[in-house]
């Protein structure tokens, strides 16, 4: 989905550039010119861009002793 509309940058665009290391919005500002508009996608494009910095957390499975 398109999250700024003034340069067109989308949700993709987003995960993409974090998986490059991008981790503030002020670097994907430059990077992409997103936010440098009307500035109404920064809220939006700040929340996607830390969940796909945010690793996923995995649980272990737990594994029960069995008395013999």
């Amino acid at each position: 989905m398109y999250v700024c509309i003034c340069n067109g940058v989308t949700d993709h665009a987003i995960r993409e550039a974090a998986a490059r290391g991008v981790s503030s919005l002020e670097e994907l500002t430059m990077r992409t010119g997103l936010a440098s508009g009307c500035g109404s996608c920064a809220d939006v494009a700040r929340d996607i861009l830390d969940e796909a910095r945010t690793p996923l957390i995995r649980p272990f499975p737990l594994r029960l002793a069995i008395a013999a």
